[in-house]
């Protein structure tokens, strides 16, 4: 089967000097959530950078369903920490807004982003303002503005790490719901290794000077996940391991 996204022998450099990634392969399959886990500086949001087109690897490639699109940008959404709301436009209008910049009408792309607005737990927040929205909510905005901007795969660079424990908790489950429904595959970029077991199909450490990947954690619970995995003794295993090996890298 081919992968919905392959990364195949991406090396990157800044300036053709500093190497930040060596020889990156990794795999995303279609309807997965990948996490990418390491210590800060180990190079996850370059490598982002590279997947979304932003910067052009010296070497290697990046594949959407089989196909090079190595350096080519638009092609998948991209989400960042903060939920980049724009504040002097209604909802509605920040998540309509990759519609809008692609062509679409402003008319045409409020009810096509309309439609999603109840599947994404939002319903009834079309004509507030960001400022009048809890960060949970902001974030299931920002959400759907992502994915709108593309179905295809989503990369998302810690967008739960500004939440409270209890908003995170309630957040993971949620997206989780949502890209069942929806069939979106994911990236994810994290520190946390709580938030990667929870979330994680597979798992990729990435570590060293230069990043490379270090190894590949299955997560075999299956989804959805029981409320009470992170306090089962499974959990705590796949914690140990991924911790040992982070430390050994």
């Amino acid at each position: 089967m081919t992968p919905k996204l392959e990364v195949r022998d991406v090396t990157f450099s800044y300036n053709n000097d500093v190497t930040v990634l060596k020889d990156i392969s990794l795999s995303l399959n279609d309807g997965e959530l990948v996490s990418l886990l390491g210590v800060s500086g180990g190079g996850k949001t370059t490598l982002f950078n590279v997947i979304a087109g932003l910067y052009r690897p010296q070497q290697g490639q990046v594949l959407l369903n089989g196909e090079d699109v190595t350096g080519q940008q638009g092609i998948f959404s991209y989400m960042l920490q903060k939920d980049m709301l724009l504040p002097y436009r209604t909802v509605e209008d920040n998540v309509a807004l990759p519609l809008i910049i692609k062509g679409t009408r402003k008319k045409e792309a409020r009810e096509i982003a309309g439609r999603h607005f109840e599947e994404f737990g939002i319903d009834g927040t079309q004509k507030k303002y960001p400022a009048e929205l809890s960060g949970g909510m902001r974030q299931r905005a920002a959400l759907l503005r992502t994915y709108l901007f593309s179905a295809e795969v989503a990369l998302l660079d810690e967008p739960f790490s500004a939440l409270d424990t209890l908003t995170k908790s309630e957040m993971h489950r949620w997206y989780l719901d949502v890209m069942d429904k929806i069939k979106l595959s994911t990236i994810f970029i994290t520190h946390d290794v709580d938030e990667a077991i929870l979330l994680s199909d597979r798992i990729y450490l990435l570590g060293g000077k230069p990043g490379t990947i270090t190894d590949e954690i299955v997560i075999r619970e299956p989804k959805p996940r029981r409320k009470d995995f992170n306090l089962t003794e499974e959990f705590l295993q796949y914690k140990r391991e991924i911790i040992s090996k982070i430390q050994g890298t």
